[in-house]
């Protein structure tokens, strides 16, 4: 089911047909599951772990790989990245980045995120068009200057890393064409090289950004290069990958469900439970790996060392067991929040409460500068099924001042 192209736009029916075949569904090679409680488990299942990011590749192939692989074509499912490997080194890594995500400093990046907002909101109306692409001007722009303050990217660079981000996302998805791989490596070595230099700048110059953290490690704490340039370039990537698919995800389902919009513009406090409920809806990752590290048992089935379970992340986060009328859209749902769609256990994301708070103020900045924004035109989806999200979305509003708005 992950290789059909034909999912890219509709995933659901695809799920509920899976779904009907049990909480844990085997071909003999792997197996799957769209049950929330099944995916729940083996996520938070030291049993399970992401073995290396290969896991679905036999053995010999897996040592193939790492022993060929170039470090400056590593992405974001390869070794070290803390997407593809476990404890223990995964808790070093991870404790590494984890300072820069307290819930203290993304409660102060609050005002900087209003801030971003207000002036790319500033630049849409400056144009004058009417017509402009969401993703473009506006979804991808906000979390990659959130994220770019965070790891000290300068301005000039963040415009091209934005671009090289896009074309490497594709690596997270089986089965690529050799063009798209071909892609996708040329982007990750850009990538790379310029990582080198920023890292060797802040060497001379460091700030109160992460990379500058990270760089002035020393002892066992310390990372080497080929680490340094895998934790930065994932908190890179994934810093707007989940954010520009749940904004722009957003937009396209409010503006299929106008009555659910008018309820946030008048009740502003329930711009956060309808994040949770995007994300719930329409996950911006769709799916994950897990494969058995020891013999184990899920739901009454075992898995031997080395089996692997696909996990539907957009499946379960529709199960009817966890959520009524999982099919409908309903920014009030009291239990939005118990989606996985940012992964569980270990894995957890830990820029889940970032993404959060952009999202949300992203919306409610775009909806009170552009009440009657709508989608003018015919959204292009990202060329990804791990991925949910717009490559393009055209949208139309009457773009107006900030201080007309203001004085009006």
């Amino acid at each position: 089911m992950v290789m059909d192209p034909s999912l890219r736009a509709d995933p659901f029916a695809a799920y509920e047909e899976l779904r009907g075949r049990g909480v844990i569904s085997a071909n003999g090679l792997i197996s799957a599951s769209v049950d929330h409680a099944v995916c729940n488990e083996v996520l938070r299942n030291d049993a399970f772990g992401t073995a290396g990011g290969q896991g679905e590749l036999p053995k010999p192939l897996q040592w193939l790989h790492h022993k060929v692989i170039d470090p400056d074509t590593l992405g974001p499912v390869d070794p070290p990245s803390m997407l593809a490997v476990d404890p223990p080194l995964h808790t070093r890594y991870r404790k590494q980045v984890a300072r820069a995500f307290t819930a203290r400093k993304v409660g102060r990046m609050g005002d900087r995120v209003e801030d971003v907002a207000a002036a790319l909101l500033d630049d849409i109306a400056a144009a004058g068009a009417d017509d402009f692409d969401l993703i473009d001007r506006y979804a991808s722009q906000l979390p990659v200057t959130v994220i770019a303050d965070l790891l000290g990217v300068p301005e000039r660079d963040r415009g091209r890393l934005l671009e090289l981000g896009n074309e490497a996302a594709i690596t997270l998805d089986p089965g690529l064409t050799w063009p798209q791989f071909r892609q996708a490596e040329r982007a990750l070595r850009e990538m790379h090289t310029w990582f080198r230099g920023h890292v060797e700048s802040l060497i001379a110059n460091p700030g109160d950004d992460l990379i500058s953290q990270l760089v002035l490690l020393d002892g066992d704490d310390r990372l080497d290069p080929v680490e340094l340039h895998q934790v930065g370039l994932l908190v890179l990537a994934a810093g707007f990958e989940t954010t520009v698919n749940l904004i722009g995800n957003a937009v396209a389902l409010l503006d299929r469900h106008p009555d659910q919009l008018q309820w946030l513009l008048a009740h502003p406090d329930g711009w956060g439970n309808a994040v949770d409920e995007v994300l719930r809806h329409q996950s911006p990752v769709q799916l994950t790996l897990r494969i058995a590290l020891r013999d184990t048992e899920v739901a009454g089935k075992h898995f031997a060392p080395g089996h692997g379970i696909l996990l539907y992340l957009g499946g379960a986060n529709r199960d009817p067991a966890v959520f009524t009328d999982p099919d409908d859209f309903d920014v009030t749902r009291d239990n939005a929040d118990a989606h996985l769609a940012f992964s569980a256990g270990v894995h957890y994301c830990l820029g889940a409460s970032l993404a959060r708070l952009e999202a949300a103020v992203a919306l409610r900045a775009l909806y009170e500068r552009f009440g009657d924004l709508h989608v003018s035109g015919t959204p292009e989806r990202r060329p990804t099924r791990v991925l949910r999200g717009y490559e393009r979305l055209p949208v139309r509003a009457s773009v107006t001042s900030r201080e007309a708005v203001n004085s009006g």
